[in-house]
């Protein structure tokens, strides 16, 4: 089987001298290597760890999933590989983050702001975001947030919940597995600059 990606790569870190999330070098360190990993859809969703998998999801945990939006024929684009951190729970479903509509200087500097809502400074899979609309909405800080919130709806998740673990966000966030429909990958994110800027 195929070495687990997240397992392989906080291996190389711990290798380096690097402690995922305890400072900027070791994020900047696990986003750089993610960033340049060869990985694909299937790998990721193939864990040797099956206890990964969730039904259910938690505010403010990680999750990565297989999603047909049920909408799809009227979206103007759409993710079907999310990584996404549920903020609030809404009808059929909850509504989340994707961190993939953003380019990935602007995951950087969100991920950097979330880190300073975290429940504990463990980085474990204990660890999760204290997470609102309202606490998103209320700060400049999190400002880039604006164009990644979605409703994911559970009857349209082609997939489990495949929990990521707080010393894996960083890996996560920056590995190569957006999978967008109907736009470019470059298209989606000039739009969603302007979302943050305000002229959409």
């Amino acid at each position: 089987m195929v070495a687990y990606v997240f397992d392989k790569l906080l291996a190389q870190g711990v290798r380096a001298g690097q402690i995922p999330a305890r400072t900027q070098e070791a994020r900047d360190w696990y986003r750089d290597e993610a960033e340049r990993t060869t990985v694909t859809q299937a790998q990721v969703m193939k864990p040797e760890d099956k206890a990964r998998f969730r039904g259910k999801h938690i505010i403010g945990e990680m999750y990565m999933f297989q999603y047909n939006p049920k909408w799809k024929k009227t979206l103007p684009y759409y993710d079907i590989f999310p990584c996404v951190f549920p903020i609030d729970d809404a009808p059929g479903g909850f509504l989340g983050i994707n961190m993939h509509y953003l380019p990935l200087k602007m995951r950087a500097l969100l991920m950097d702001a979330l880190y300073g809502v975290t429940t504990n400074k463990k980085y474990d899979n204990k660890t999760k975001l204290r997470l609102s609309y309202d606490l998103l909405n209320g700060a400049s800080k999190f400002r880039w947030f604006k164009p990644c919130i979605k409703h994911y709806l559970k009857s349209q998740m082609n997939s489990r919940l495949l929990n990521i673990s707080a010393s894996e966000w960083d890996i996560a966030i920056f590995l190569p597995l957006a999978r967008f429909k109907k736009a470019t990958q470059q298209q989606v994110w000039k739009e969603s600059q302007q979302i943050i800027k305000g002229r959409k």
